[in-house]
């Protein structure tokens, strides 16, 4: 366990447990490098809520926070110091925290806006955000994106950043569309010359197809109907365009993969949104043909990950409704919930196997059926949840904040710091099956290849099981690989485990993930 707070820095260790080889026959899986699915974007996580207040803690804690999720550094036994993160998700509040109580806003979810009343920017607002902001350029991580819950409180219809007392469409006023946009644009601008920190995607919207209409106390948020999204997106590409902003426009954020492909627990002005956005037929709601949108779609996979093979055929599901309109895709926000029963549902923190296993399922399945070209977690960091990557907490010993890492941490690790921008996801194929999923047992073996810009080659395997398996990879040709390894066992958190100059005979422990990776290699 990587252990640090406020006051001081520490990191435990614990002996490494050995797990022994048993004789089998190895589990064959072939790569056809020939055969290629999407590229990869990215990996990443967002700020919301505790950067706000991690930000501002001593330096060296905001360091070391900031290692653990950018860094792509080793130390001297040759095990990463972070996991590389490739995105980062900056919050732009919309001012609960100036309302204090009256804003109907539980006071750890609350934001501050640059936006004042006067019309004025303070950009001394969000200080511990732009800390963070700050030390994910210093590590070089090539994407920022800033998204929106709520517009400013200035602009909605209730004077409040959620949605309390209203119905399911935009908490914004009919006449401050072009208010909100100018707003955006401001915010885009004024980074990149206050704080040097340029923003690759604007996200304005956020789950505004879930059916719950973001009542309530818990967070910013607001409904909208895909006419009113279409609305936005037009006002704020002009926007970028008349200004000369190159930030992309990233929509919708949806709730639910279903929203995306049909209509979900909401009505129909909520749902089809990759034919709404995507198809020209849809005239009131296309909207790509905008210069500042790709032909991209967001969508968080909250609710879709149990049973497993509904998690499966629901992404499947979702590939195909992509391919029949040329959409691309990202995963772009996910968190354990209520309904993922398998492991407790999503209260009380755990720092084991037991979440960074099912997570690491869902990331292949997103990658593998979905065709995601970007997988996102919701929370760096987190209280008593299984929301965030970061354990924050007040330990007895220690009246300040204590922050500790997790396996989930290290599990996302093991794609998104060796998976990189630009990488090609490979066919991969278990011998002895005609099954084209064949490379996915849910309860087995799950693998996964990838070839990174540089040449080098990728592959994850995921161990659901209870037992060791032997494995074999075929296809990748021969040179030096290093095995990267993630359990429970006290040291392998990331841990370089060895090297081989084969895929011959690899032992993948039980309840594990091993990433393998090359450099340049010879072909067969």
């Amino acid at each position: 366990m990587k252990k640090f707070n406020s006051a001081a820095t520490g990191i435990l260790f614990s002996a490494l447990g050995f797990i022994p080889a048993q004789a089998s026959t190895p589990v064959v899986f072939t790569v056809d490098t020939s055969r290629t699915h999407q590229e990869i974007d990215c990996f990443g996580a967002s700020d919301a809520w505790s950067m706000r207040f991690i930000g501002e803690m001593p330096q060296q804690t905001q360091e070391d926070v900031a290692r653990l999720l950018f860094s792509r550094e080793v130390d001297s036994n040759g095990n990463p110091e972070g996991i590389g993160l490739s995105i980062w998700r900056f919050n732009i509040g919309a001012g609960s925290v100036e309302q204090n109580d009256s804003s109907h806003i539980n006071p750890h979810t609350r934001t501050e806006c640059f936006l004042t009343p006067d019309g004025t920017y303070d950009w001394s607002r969000q200080a511990g955000q732009r800390s963070f902001l700050h030390l994910a350029k210093k590590y070089k991580v090539p994407r920022i994106l800033g998204f929106l819950n709520s517009p400013p409180v200035y602009f909605t219809k209730n004077g409040l950043a959620t949605n309390t007392g209203r119905d399911g469409t935009y908490n914004l006023k009919e006449d401050k569309y072009n208010d909100f946009a100018v707003f955006i644009a401001n915010v885009v601008t004024g980074l990149a010359s206050h704080e040097g920190i340029n923003l690759d995607y604007i996200s304005p919207v956020n789950e505004p197809d879930g059916h719950w209409n973001w009542q309530g106390p818990k967070q910013e948020g607001t409904p909208a109907t895909k006419y009113e999204i279409a609305r936005l997106a037009r006002i704020l590409d002009k926007e970028f365009q008349s200004r000369g902003i190159h930030t992309r426009i990233i929509i919708p954020e949806s709730s639910d993969y279903r929203c995306m492909m049909s209509v979900h627990q909401t009505g129909p002005d909520r749902g089809y949104e990759i034919q709404s956005f995507f198809s020209s037929d849809s005239t009131e709601t296309y909207v790509g043909n905008l210069k500042s949108l790709p032909r991209l779609i967001a969508g968080h996979s909250y609710w879709t990950n149990t049973p497993v093979e509904y998690m499966k055929e629901c992404r499947k599901a979702l590939r195909d409704t992509l391919k029949k309109y040329n959409v691309d895709f990202w995963q772009s926000e996910v968190c354990i919930m209520a309904n993922d029963e398998e492991i407790g549902g999503g209260h009380g923190y755990d720092r084991t196997m037991k979440t960074a296993l099912y997570v690491a399922r869902m990331i292949h399945h997103d990658l593998v059926f979905a065709n995601a070209r970007s997988w996102q977690w919701w929370r760096a960091a987190g209280g008593n949840y299984k929301d965030g990557l970061l354990y924050q907490y007040k330990s007895p010993e220690n009246s300040s904040d204590t922050i500790v890492d997790s396996r989930l941490l290290w599990t996302l690790g093991n794609y998104s710091r060796f998976i990189r921008p630009g990488a090609i996801r490979l066919e991969v194929n278990r011998e002895g099956t005609t099954d084209s999923d064949g490379a996915t047992d849910p309860d087995g073996l799950m693998c996964s290849a990838y070839r990174n810009t540089d040449g080098g080659y990728v592959a994850v395997i995921i161990n659901y099981s209870d037992e060791d398996i032997m494995t074999d990879i075929r296809g990748l040709g021969y040179g030096i690989w290093n095995l990267y390894r993630t359990s429970d066992e006290p040291e392998e958190r990331l841990r370089l485990t060895g090297t081989t100059q084969n895929l011959e005979s690899i032992m993948i422990p039980r309840r594990s993930v091993t990433t393998l990776t090359s450099g340049g290699i010879k072909a067969e």
